[in-house]
Formats: C-alpha cells, sequence, structure tokens
C-alpha cells in the first residue's frame, strides 16, 4: 500500500493545484519512483488511498497497466490519518501481511528483500536520523524494535516510512481518522516489532526545499 492522501501543507503552493505525489523528481512523479521499485521487486498489487485532488493521481495511472501493476484505489473523502486509512483499505489489501510505503518520501531501498518474521506484527525501515529531526522514533538491536526510555532518544533511529504489517495489527481499531504511531509503538512494547537500518539514500520530501534535494539525487543516478 502507497500511502498518498496527504494534503502537503508544507509543500504550498506547490500542491495548492498539484496532489504532491505527483510533484516531479528527476522528470517523473513522486509516486512513480515507488511504483516502478516496487515492481522490480515483484510487488505487482498496489493499493494506493487518496483524498486532497486525489482523482488527479487516479488520472495519471489509471490501474496500473502502464507500469505493470494492478492498482486498487481507496479513496478517501476525509483524509484519514496513516492507520485510519489503512483500516479504509483492508478489504482491498487481503489477509497477509502488506509492504507499506509512505508517498512522500524518496529512496533508492529495496524492497526484494523484506518480510515480516513469524511472530511479529510489523517489521520497519529505520533510517539515520536526518537534520530536521536529530531525536529518533525507536531504537534497533538485533533485529528487534523497542521504544525508547528517557534520555535515550538520541540513541534512536527514525522510522523511514517504509515497513510490513500484519492485517493484525488494525484488529479492534475503531473507523475514523488516527495515526500509526501508537499502533506500533504499543506492539513495540509488547516486543511484536521487528526492523532494520537502510543506510542508504531516503529523503522526507516535506518541504520544496527537500523534493529539490530528492530532484538532484535522483537526476545523480
Amino acid at each position: 500500500m502507497i500511502l498518498a492522501a496527504g494534503k502537503g501543507e508544507r509543500m504550498r503552493p506547490l500542491t495548492l493545484h498539484t496532489p504532491k505525489p505527483l510533484l516531479p523528481v528527476a522528470g517523473k512523479p513522486l509516486i512513480q519512483w515507488h511504483i516502478e521499485a516496487l515492481a522490480r521487486a515483484g510487488l505487482s498489487r498496489l493499493v494506493i488511498n487518496h483524498a486532497w485532488l486525489g482523482q488527479q493521481i487516479e488520472a495519471a495511472f489509471g490501474d496500473g497497466a502502464c507500469l505493470g501493476v494492478h492498482i486498487d484505489w481507496s479513496a478517501e473523502q476525509q483524509p484519514l490519518e496513516t492507520a485510519g486509512g489503512i483500516l479504509r483499505a483492508l478489504p482491498l489489501l487481503g489477509d497477509a501481511p502488506f509492504v507499506l510505503v509512505n508517498g512522500d518520501i524518496w529512496t533508492d531501498f529495496d524492497f526484494a528483500a523484506l518480510r515480516l518474521p513469524a511472530g511479529r506484527l510489523a517489521h520497519l525501515v529505520l533510517v539515520d536520523n536526518p537534520p530536521f529531526k536529530p531525536g529518533g522514533d525507536f531504537l534497533l538491536a538485533d533485529g528487534s524494535v523497542a521504544n525508547p526510555a528517557a534520555g535515550q532518544q538520541s540513541l534512536a533511529l527514525t522510522y523511514s516510512g517504509i515497513a510490513v504489517l500484519s492485517p493484525r495489527l488494525f484488529d479492534g481499531l475503531a473507523e475514523g481518522p488516527q495515526p500509526l504511531a501508537p499502533l506500533l509503538r504499543a506492539a513495540a512494547q509488547q516486543k511484536l516489532v521487528s526492523g532494520e537500518h537502510h543506510a542508504g539514500r531516503w529523503i522526507d520530501v516535506g518541504t520544496p526545499e527537500r523534493l529539490q534535494q530528492a530532484d538532484l539525487q535522483a537526476r545523480e543516478g
């Protein structure tokens, strides 16, 4: 599932008339980089949610055949945040674990090796803390993810927006707007989250300046 329902407030005025997933990076829409990378990894059945100007995204990619994938669209009348949007899309995703990708990142991560270890509810890809976020999200040790205790934030890594999730993570969740982080933290507290560190390229494309960074890195290859 690719998350593409954000309004891109910090990207204005670029997102006033263009949804953030369609902003260009090295000559093609940001979200297309994910679609192509997932297809190369053999992940050809995709679900993409959208809200703000979402029909533009659907019009750009249709059923995905032009990129060698099949896309099911999960339209939201109001943004449901991450967990709410995933919960809405679960009927399209099925009962097996699924890869989750934030649509507003740019990365050279290889999705082919992603797996959810037995007995876990989530597997997170973590990255070094970017300059705008010196304190990370989770601790990573021996493949297991934990919540940082007081004073450990400087030792934590940042969640990249890439994960493998079990649908069971959302058991009992009520419909409506809600974030994913509390679910991940609760599962980590129960030692039900694994993880890995990605040391390659990764940019949270949250501002026009970072969009330029992604464009530059993509053009550099």
